[in-house]
Order: structure tokens, then sequence, then C-alpha cells
């Protein structure tokens, strides 16, 4: 920008001394190529009193007009200038105001540009950071919210019973519930910390019966159940609490939309282990299926739910698929761990 102020300043000036000099130079030399006879009748001639005002004149009215000139390209380069900062200054305010959107400016002007492009970076970092955590806003809104609606149950479940032996059993499965909670809430708090979670192998058995536990309050009132087959002893590579939470995800979206028992099958397939999840209802709609997994289906149950579980387990190094959608059957996938 200062080369660019510096030259026109130097191509004002020198438009303002042409005008000037140009005709002085020119009338030089006309009085220099006469004759000496010539030169005389020539001094003689600008001595009247019309001749000396015209030659005071003309010089003032030569100097007015490049003044004029000069301060015309010194606007015309200042608006040039002041143009891009102004749109620039207009379009940061409108960052700050929450604007996510940043156009960037092509103003040639390397300085403007340059800060132009650093704003658009920002921009994009900030509309990147945002959605994050918006993401991660909903993601733990949903993942906390399966374990505190299971222990919520159990805890109804023993304020409504005088049967010490049943609220023992029930304050035991609340305490279990409350210890994943703990997990889940740690996990939470170190997802920012790491890029992946480390894997384990984790019993697939006790990760089921686990929920079995949990959700059979739920399933009771709504007069269903939860039926487990398949092949047991089977480990899998993945952290307890995402493994947990995918199972936990497949069996409340089949409590608020399916009906009937609900099977939960275990098996191998090569080197992985699919756990399937399926019920007697009607499944899933055809325009709804090839939208069941995107963030941006709302509806309860399902949705951000079945988004977040395919994260997690992608996450976990497998991958959850809806195999079929009338009647609805989920599979995850997962890598066979040794024990």
């Amino acid at each position: 920008m200062r080369e660019q102020l510096l030259r026109s300043t130097v191509t004002a000036l020198a438009v303002a001394l042409a005008i000037v000099a140009v005709p002085l130079m020119v009338l030089a030399l006309v009085v220099g190529t006469r004759s000496p006879a010539g030169r005389i009748v020539i001094v003689d001639r600008t001595m009247t009193p019309g001749a000396v005002t015209g030659i005071v004149a003309v010089p003032l009215a030569l100097a007015l007009v490049a003044l004029g000139v000069g301060a015309w390209i010194a606007w015309r380069q200042a608006a040039r200038f002041s143009e891009p900062i102004a749109m620039l200054a207009e379009r940061a305010e409108r960052l700050g105001a929450g604007e996510s959107r940043f156009k960037p400016l092509d103003s040639g002007i390397a300085e403007v540009d340059r800060v132009s492009d650093v704003l658009s970076h920002s921009a994009r970092a900030l509309t990147t950071s945002l959605a994050a955590e918006r993401d991660f806003a909903s993601d733990a809104s949903h993942q906390l919210r399966t374990p505190l609606t299971a222990l919520l149950m159990r805890l109804d479940e023993v304020a409504t019973t005088d049967d010490l032996d049943v609220v023992r059993e029930e304050a035991g499965i609340a305490i279990d519930q409350v210890e994943r909670l703990t997990r889940v809430v740690d996990d939470l708090m170190g997802r920012g910390r790491r890029p992946d979670s480390a894997t384990m192998a984790v019993s697939l058995d006790s990760v089921i019966a686990g929920l079995q536990r949990e959700w059979q309050v739920a399933f009771a009132k709504a007069r269903r159940s939860v039926r487990v087959s398949g092949e047991r002893g089977l480990f899998v590579n993945a952290t307890p609490v995402a493994l947990s939470q995918v199972l936990s995800t497949l069996l409340e979206n089949s409590l608020s939309h399916g009906r009937g028992t609900v099977e939960m099958a275990a098996r191998r397939s090569g080197p992985s282990v699919v756990v399937e999840v399926s019920d007697q209802g009607e499944g899933i709609s055809a325009a709804m299926a090839p939208h069941i997994f995107q963030r941006s289906v709302s509806s309860t149950g399902s949705g951000l739910g079945l988004a977040l579980a395919r994260d997690l387990a992608e996450a976990n190094g497998g991958r959850l698929e809806l195999v079929s959608a009338e009647p609805a059957l989920f599979a995850l996938f997962l890598s066979e761990a040794s024990r």
C-alpha cells in the first residue's frame, strides 16, 4: 500500500508540473528559435499592458488547472484505497455480530487482501469450532439422557416397593448405572483431549447383560421384552462406554418406535463380530430409511441418536448399518478381539 500511495502521489505531482512546465518550455523554445530581431519584436509586444496581464494570467491559470488535476487524481486514488478498507470494516463488523460467512476481498491491495484472507480463515475456523461445539453439546445431551432415564426408572422402582430384596437389587443396578454415567462423563470430557479413544478387548456378554438390567423396567412398563441370543463368550475391540452407548441407542430407538419383543443376536462374521438388533414393528418408511443416520433427522429417539451411534461405532473401528428397513434390523460390526 505504501508503494501504491507513493506512486499515486508522484503521478499527481508529475501531471501538475507537466501542465505548468510544458507550455513554458514550448514558449521558451519558440523564443529561442527566433532571430535577434524577432526576439526584440516579441519583447516589445509583451511589454504592452494586455500582454503583461496575459503573461501573469496564463501561468496562474496553468497552476490552477494543475492543482485541480492533481486534486482529482488524489481523490481517485483515495477512493480506490478507502472503498476496500470500508468494505473490509463492514464485513468485519458483520463477522463480529455473528455472521459466519465471510467473502474475501480481491481489491488488488496486498495489505487489505492479506487482512481479508486472515479474517476469512478466522471465520471458517470459528464456524467449524461452533459446529463442533453444537455437535458436542447434542452428543453429550443424548449420551447423558439415556443412562439418566434408566437410572430414574430404577429409583422410581425403589420408591414404589416395600420389598427389601427388590430394593437391594434395584439399588445395585442403580449403582452400576451411576458408574456407567460417570464413565460417560469422563469419556465426553476426554474427547477433546485425545484424537481417538483407545480400544480394548471388551466382553460383549458383559455389556449386553448390563444393558438388559438397565432397560428391563422400561420394557416391562411397555409390556415388552428384550431377548438375547446367538454366540456367547465373544470379545470385541471397542471402549465399553461407546459399545454400551451404541447398543443403548438401538434399544431406545426400538422402545420408542418398534413393537413386540426386541431381538439382540451376536455372531461371528469372518474377522468381525456382528450384533443385530430388531423388533416386530412396522419398521422404517422408505422415505426415512436413506436419511436415518443424518443429524438433520429430528424424530424423537432417532436422528441424532442414530447419527451419534454411527459416529461412535466408526470411532471404535466398526460400523453401524441399517440392514433392513421393514422390519427394522440394525447391525453393529466390530473387530473381534482375543481374550
